[in-house]
């Protein structure tokens, strides 16, 4: 029932967008669900999920002649608990929908014992799968292979993230040997280090469990793997964020200056985690579009 109330929601929504169109796209077979999704909505009506067994990408494709598209795979919040999908998801996809950038959401898998094993890998195998989908699909879809992203927002960026200095360290099958590096990132407030003195302790904890190894701990902190090759990046941040300190993306952007890596860094002065009231979503979001256009995207 929940999955037809998903699919009904979809299908409303691609009605009501006018010159795009919308499609959700298993990222594997489909496999028998044991424990039901879960759909739940927050204080402002968006959908959350949760319970993720067959992970998907529902793409937002500008309906319009440019087969050249630039592609951002967004990449949802919550804590590695859940996914703030509509929130940090679907409308994200429609503002770049506008832009006629395409977009593509991923509804992941999550670290939970009760539905995956090894369940530490299984995000960043999704989203790297979401990747080689997005690549495999690409003159389909009319985007330029070459200018395909990812974005994500708090842990989500922390995946992101992970994508990005991970991307020679595959977790799926590909026989075709297609890349796996996204050829930008795009992180908002995001989580990047494991080091508990800055990192969000409660998404090391949802992934690696309550005693996490050292081994686990390194490769999951983004900021020790920058090098010449990781993806030119623009990250936002509030200075006085509670949850994920701002600390995260000043490690990253240090550690992309270093390597001679492309970067931005906007830390407004206000927004909290979340920027539910400030900075406006138009603030932020048009200085995203400013840098994509400034790097040729």
């Amino acid at each position: 029932m929940k999955r037809l109330i998903l699919t009904a929601f979809l299908g409303a929504m691609c009605l009501s967008m006018v010159g795009q169109s919308s499609e959700e796209l298993l990222l594997y077979s489909e496999k028998k669900v044991i424990i039901p999704e879960e759909h739940i909505h927050d204080g402002g009506g968006n959908l959350i999920v949760a319970k993720i067994t067959n992970p998907t990408l529902t793409a937002f494709v500008p309906m319009d002649e440019n087969k050249n598209k630039t592609a951002v795979i967004i990449c949802p919040g919550g804590g590695y608990t859940n996914l703030h999908i509509q929130r940090e998801g679907f409308k994200i996809a429609e503002a770049f929908n506008e832009q006629g950038i395409a977009a593509f959401v991923l509804k992941h898998r999550l670290p939970d014992s009760e539905i995956v094993e090894d369940g530490a890998y299984v995000p960043l195998a999704d989203a790297q799968r979401a990747i080689q989908m997005t690549r495999e699909n690409a003159e389909k879809w009319g985007i330029d292979p070459d200018k395909i992203g990812i974005m994500g927002f708090s842990a989500g960026g922390h995946l992101a993230s992970t994508a990005g200095v991970h991307h020679n360290t595959p977790f799926i099958k590909n026989e075709k040997n297609i890349s796996l590096r996204p050829d930008f990132m795009i992180l908002i407030y995001p989580v990047v280090s494991f080091d508990d003195n800055v990192g969000h302790v409660g998404s090391k904890k949802r992934l690696l469990g309550n005693l996490p190894e050292k081994e686990g701990t390194e490769f999951f902190s983004n900021e020790l793997h920058v090098n010449s090759n990781t993806p030119k990046t623009i990250l936002f941040h509030a200075n006085d964020d509670s949850l994920v300190p701002v600390e995260n993306s000043l490690i990253f952007y240090n550690k992309l200056r270093q390597h001679n890596v492309s970067a931005e860094l906007h830390a407004y002065s206000k927004g909290e985690h979340g920027f539910f009231q400030t900075p406006d979503f138009s603030e932020w979001f048009h200085r995203c579009i400013q840098w994509m256009k400034t790097e040729g995207l």
